[in-house]
């Protein structure tokens, strides 16, 4: 008999198939992401569970006395409580390797974006406030020849390097928790210390995963040591930065302006003050979604929970859970 899975979320028409084809589905049909108690009610004796954002915690997985793997159709899993998985001796799988181009695509976009103010002056145009000429306090920034400090040198924090140094002749500086001495040849980037590349780099881009050591890595501190003419962007995660320090910095002109696609609390509310600050480009956590990129996601997150289930073993379990090291950002 075909193994039982429980889908939270929808899935794109060929993943979706392949996934019928091999087990017996029932699926999430509410509005919106479903949340973990309801989840919980829902997941019965199914053996396999897909999931995006919704948490797993031991609790949930105490609702499914039957589960053997937990699909997580992210990169991240940040939402997944991998001590509640070892307890039961659940698997635990993610969706990397597919959408490092995209993200790095993104990382570029809100560089480009901020540097060059696109938000802020395409609302002018779109308020009828363009007269002729253009007024010196609505310049931008130059990008090409500049600094980017890249921190978190995985795939995308080398796709981004490569963007920077052939498309747009940067000095690529990077700061990671090991040193890739091949990349550095490979691509012509220099290593360095946190403390240096944030004071040295015009831009500069976070790409670290969340763990115990990286949330507030940016605080307080480290953005005083930042470039009054310097741009942030975050495409990692949100509490990878002290949301709070961040708002003092640039309402202080600590920094320049921040490109961000995540945040410590999402959606963020319309009265946050991101929403009110011209030097900040703000998007809807938007790191993957491109149609191509979300179909490959899917296919992969589909692919890991049938091998799973049928004997073959997933590809990408979890580091934490014995996967592979380099499978973050």
């Amino acid at each position: 008999m075909k193994p039982k899975v429980y889908i939270a979320r929808s899935l794109p028409e060929p993943a979706a198939a392949f996934l019928e084809r091999h087990c017996r589905c029932s699926y999430w049909r509410g509005p919106g992401e479903i949340d973990a108690d309801t989840l919980a009610e829902r997941i019965g004796d199914a053996e396999g569970l897909l999931v995006t954002g919704t948490p797993i915690d031991g609790s949930v997985l105490k609702a499914g006395p039957a589960l053997r793997v937990v699909s997580n159709l992210s990169a991240g899993y940040n939402n997944l409580d991998l001590r509640a998985f070892r307890e039961r001796g659940i698997l635990a799988t993610h969706t990397p390797y597919v959408l490092d181009n995209t993200v790095a695509d993104l990382a570029m976009a809100l560089i480009l974006s901020s540097a060059r103010r696109v938000a802020e002056l395409d609302r002018l145009v779109k308020e009828g406030r363009w007269v002729s000429g253009m007024d010196e306090q609505l310049f931008g920034l130059d990008v090409h020849h500049k600094r980017l400090g890249i921190i978190g040198m995985g795939r995308i924090g080398e796709a981004v390097a490569r963007r920077a140094r052939l498309g747009f002749e940067m000095d690529v500086v990077y700061y990671s928790r090991s040193r890739k001495p091949e990349v550095e040849q490979q691509l012509g980037v220099g290593y360095s210390s946190l403390e240096e590349l944030l004071r040295t780099s015009d831009y500069v881009v976070l790409l670290t995963p969340l763990t115990p050591e990286t949330r507030h890595l940016m605080n307080e501190e480290r953005f005083k040591l930042m470039k009054r003419s310097a741009v942030f962007v975050n495409v990692s995660r949100g509490e990878t930065v002290q949301e709070e320090a961040l708002i003092r910095a640039l309402e202080g002109r600590l920094i320049a302006g921040a490109g961000l696609d995540v945040y410590e609390q999402e959606p963020i509310g319309a009265g946050h003050p991101f929403l009110g600050m011209n030097n900040v480009v703000t998007l809807p956590h938007i790191g993957s979604a491109t149609a191509e990129t979300r179909n490959r996601m899917a296919m992969s997150a589909v692919t890991n929970l049938v091998n799973a289930l049928t004997g073959r073993g997933p590809t990408d379990v979890v580091p934490e859970l014995g996967g592979r090291l380099d499978a973050g950002q």
